[in-house]
């Protein structure tokens, strides 16, 4: 099954390889178009999964503020998602 990330009429990501945990799709880095994604200095804390750093997800004019995250630095237990990115905060992810 492949998966699809949008933002508006934008395609973000794709993969047929996510990861899906606590009901979010996490896609490989390789199958996510970073030149889209803009590091912001906001992080959460997971008690099982670590730091999640937060992304922007820029199209144009369009920006959804921290949008995507990723746990580049997961705990144990999370090292399968480790570098994938998640999307939530307007982008539409599609099985």
């Amino acid at each position: 099954m492949v998966v699809k990330a949008y933002l508006n009429d934008t395609l973000i990501a794709d993969s047929d390889k996510t990861i899906v945990v606590e009901g979010n799709h996490y896609f490989p880095p390789g199958d996510v178009k970073t030149e889209y994604l803009e590091e912001t200095d906001y992080r959460t804390q997971c008690p099982w999964k670590g730091e999640a750093h937060y992304y922007n997800v820029v199209v144009g004019d369009d920006i959804s503020r921290t949008a995507a995250w990723s746990y580049p630095e997961p705990k144990e237990k999370a090292v399968h998602i480790k570098g994938h990115y998640a999307f939530w905060k307007g982008v539409k992810v599609e099985e």
